[in-house]
């Protein structure tokens, strides 16, 4: 089994120590090359030539930005499904979203230990796991997306990463509430558009899901449509009110352990096989974490069994009665 590791060295968890002791194991179970990423993009051309290369796995040790580049390669050079190369996770950034979605924990030397275990299942007859993700048109995404407040808060987090700041659980909420402040004083500009219903117009702010929770706060996990997984369509939570207390309550609802994702001021739902997002002037745009820039539209559709992945089978990550 040949198999790439794609290395991130500026990820925000990332070491020498913890990458030379995974490069180390993993040289047990596969044929293994080893790329440092230098550049944004630079994750998509590696990706791209090992799809080519007709490589086995690719093994991304990094954060959530780094993932979206290797999946967007692989798609990109073959498509999605067919013989395309596996990704399996480390997780290296501060979120690792991606990762601990699919089951792998956020400790870099247990889910080292998890990879090992799980390619050596795999190299003794096992199937990868598949799941489904995002035709975002422009881009592939895997695990969110988002429009309005979503992609403003992205976007500044970005700009404090470019001043040096090291980018952490606690300096993202800040900047979420600093940002979700700004934008209650704004009009809305959205309007929702989803399969065999009227547009909704009035909406400040939506996110698209493809997997949950939708984030992490620290080890909490955050929900903003705990039905929707990377095995079944995808998640919409939009707002249509800024009102300050009644967001602080949905925030309560999202943050509990036994989520029930509900408000008279929210529009929400799971197993959508597409969705369209359009606003009266260019707002701000993220994928998995990456700001896009500024759109006027942006299109969501569901690919199912897209994406080979090293990961467990699916687990429920909600806690049950």
């Amino acid at each position: 089994m040949r198999a790439v590791l794609i290395v991130n060295p500026n990820a925000t968890s990332t070491t020498p120590a913890a990458r030379d002791l995974l490069a180390h194991a993993l040289e047990s179970r596969v044929t293994l090359s080893v790329v440092h990423t230098d550049h944004r993009g630079h994750a998509i051309e590696i990706a791209q030539q090992a799809a080519r290369d007709g490589v086995d796995v690719l093994i991304v040790h990094g954060g959530d930005g780094t993932v979206n580049e290797v999946v967007n390669g692989i798609l990109d050079e073959q498509g999605p499904g067919g013989d395309a190369p596996a990704v399996g996770v480390v997780p290296g950034g501060s979120a690792n979203v991606f990762a601990r979605a699919l089951g792998i924990s956020p400790d870099p030397v247990e889910a080292t230990n998890q990879l090992v275990d799980l390619l050596g299942d795999y190299r003794r007859g096992r199937t990868w796991r598949r799941i489904g993700l995002m035709d975002c048109q422009e881009r592939w995404g895997v695990f969110t997306a988002g429009m309005g407040v979503d992609g403003d808060v992205v976007a500044a987090v970005e700009a404090q990463r470019a001043k040096g700041r090291k980018v952490t659980a606690s300096r993202y909420i800040r900047v979420a509430i600093r940002e979700m402040l700004s934008s209650a004083r704004k009009e809305p500009t959205l309007t929702l558009q989803l399969p065999g219903r009227e547009p909704v117009s009035g909406v400040h702010f939506a996110f698209v899901s493809n997997s949950s929770p939708w984030t992490y706060a620290n080890a909490r996990p955050v929900w903003t449509n705990p039905d929707t997984t990377f095995e079944t369509g995808l998640g919409v939570f939009a707002i249509t009110s800024m009102n300050v207390w009644a967001n602080l309550a949905l925030v309560r609802r999202m943050l509990a352990r036994k989520p029930r994702i509900d408000a008279k001021h929210l529009i929400r739902d799971d197993d959508l096989a597409w969705l369209k997002v359009t606003s009266d002037t260019p707002v701000a745009c993220q994928i998995d974490g990456d700001y896009l820039g500024l759109r006027e539209a942006m299109e969501f559709t569901a690919v199912p069994d897209a994406l080979a992945v090293v990961a467990p089978p699916r687990i429920s990550l909600i806690e049950t009665p």
